[in-house]
């Protein structure tokens, strides 16, 4: 009878007198369980591996973040793992269009928020920087 009241009191007032009841752990508890470490989800583009090949779905201009000013060349690429991700070309000028195929590493553009991967350029369908003859 008395767990019954407690449990009613407890949906009556809210969480807050249900939790309140609970107590702290002691400390052989603790001991038990050991440290409580947070579990964060991993941070791999390409989920540990080092690249993957890709087709270029569309090209895109990106602007950096807050004291950079600039364009920043990049493509949305359907990776070889099923995943659309976006990809920077590094380097001056680029040949890509649609349904060419890319080799992507990764590495993060730092001013631009949501571009983890980079194109490796001389591979597949993106070919080198082009000299520049005065």
């Amino acid at each position: 009878m008395a767990t019954a009241f407690l449990f009613l009191a407890a949906i009556q007032t809210g969480f807050q007198t249900f939790s309140a009841l609970r107590g702290m752990a002691s400390l052989q508890q603790m001991h038990r369980t050991g440290p409580h470490i947070k579990k964060r989800p991993p941070r791999q583009p390409l989920d540990g591996k080092p690249f993957a090949k890709g087709v270029v779905l569309k090209t895109l201009i990106k602007k950096p973040k807050k004291p950079n000013s600039a364009n920043r060349k990049c493509v949305l690429v359907r990776l070889s793992t099923g995943k659309e991700m976006v990809a920077y070309i590094p380097g001056i000028g680029h040949n890509l269009q649609e349904h060419n195929i890319v080799l992507c590493r990764v590495g993060r553009l730092q001013d631009v928020p949501g571009v983890k991967l980079k194109a490796v350029r001389g591979v597949y369908d993106l070919a080198h920087v082009v000299k520049k003859n005065q």
